[in-house]
């Protein structure tokens, strides 16, 4: 390989302008081509993003067939499944935006195709890449906490719906639960060093979306806005989830982590009607437990930083590909989210619980 990293980029919305900001500012990697199915929009990109040196597409076959090491996927959730699966067959890593996929069929297709191609699937969940949020899986791993037992993610939006594809079933596959609440979960599950869910009971409704006076798209609106679950883990722990992405109430509550030696306590950072969820950072975080006989509370200091989340996850991508190293969210780890994801929408429309099943290769 030589010293440039050579970059496509699939999709040209927005998410996929902060990918080629991030790869902009990299050493010795350039942005060589992007694809977009509608005609011209490619083209359209590289202009506004000043991309000298890219060709623009209207298939993304075609910009596979170019000496390219990674791509990163940022189509809407629908067409992630065949992006990245064209893209590993074709000998490229790929960086794929959340959701992993719009199934758990998908997700798992998306996995064994890394695996047989031996090329890095990774997966866009940036938080990870906040010091504080690293913190807090350091206290959960370091056993000072003892045995977990229980976790409660809290958090959500008092409004905060999106439109377009978001709420489109078919594009999107899920609402609310794809959009942030996959970041939930993947505190928790990083945290506990992603447990394998066994049973999911689960809630969801759309009262707010489907409401003309809350949603100016109401009449399209086809996803949930609001869910919650009880995930049974291996490892006897319990998962208590809640998302939503509008309601009548300031908060959904704090993230618990309970172990038996002691409870850690979060919030997240920001405030107003679109804050509360956990892609934004971390708020607070409280450590309780006793000494000698008294039950104490020691507040965490949270770290200052300015940090660029988002431009970490890319540059840690190439960095992945310049080392020949795993890749940094890997896919078989985000499969098991995705396993979640799908479990909480099947018992939801069944009304009951429901047992989550992976096949062997994760």
């Amino acid at each position: 390989m030589s010293n440039t990293i050579n970059i496509g980029i699939i999709g040209s919305g927005g998410i996929a302008t902060a990918h080629a900001r991030a790869y902009k500012e990299i050493p010795n990697v350039k942005i060589v081509a992007v694809a977009d199915v509608i005609p011209g929009k490619a083209n359209l990109f590289i202009e506004q993003l000043e991309l000298k040196d890219a060709k623009g597409f209207d298939d993304h076959l075609e910009l596979l067939n170019m000496d390219i090491d990674g791509v990163s996927v940022c189509t809407p959730n629908v067409a992630h499944h065949n992006t990245s699966i064209d893209a590993l067959y074709a000998g490229k890593h790929v960086l794929v935006e959340k959701p992993m996929a719009v199934t758990l069929e998908q997700a798992i297709e998306m996995v064994d195709a890394s695996r047989k191609t031996s090329k890095m699937l990774s997966v866009g969940f940036q938080p990870r890449y906040d010091p504080n949020m690293q913190a807090v899986k350091e206290i959960v791993q370091s056993g000072q906490l003892g045995n977990v037992y229980y976790v409660e993610i809290g958090g959500g939006r008092r409004r905060g719906m999106p439109g377009g594809t978001f709420i489109n079933k078919q594009l999107a596959g899920a609402g609310a639960m794809a959009d942030i609440g996959c970041y939930s979960l993947d505190l928790a599950l990083n945290a506990l060093g992603y447990p394998k869910p066994l049973t999911v009971s689960a809630y969801t409704s759309n009262h707010f979306g489907t409401n003309s006076a809350y949603h100016s798209e109401s009449e399209k609106f086809e996803v949930e806005d609001f869910g919650v679950a009880m995930i049974r883990l291996e490892g006897g722990i319990v998962l208590n989830f809640k998302i939503s992405w509008a309601m009548h109430m300031d908060s959904l509550g704090p993230t618990l982590f309970l172990g038996t030696n002691a409870g850690l306590k979060l919030t997240p950072a920001g405030s107003g009607p679109w804050s509360g969820v956990w892609d934004g950072g971390i708020g607070s975080m409280s450590l309780f437990h006793d000494i000698k006989g008294h039950h104490v509370e020691s507040t965490i200091p949270v770290k200052d930083h300015q940090l660029n989340i988002f431009n970490e996850k890319v540059r840690d991508f190439v960095g992945s590909i310049k080392d020949g190293t795993s890749a940094p969210i890997p896919g078989d780890q985000i499969v098991i989210n995705q396993a979640i994801i799908d479990g909480i929408l099947r018992s939801s429309e069944q009304g009951r619980e429901v047992s989550v099943e992976l096949p062997q290769l994760v």
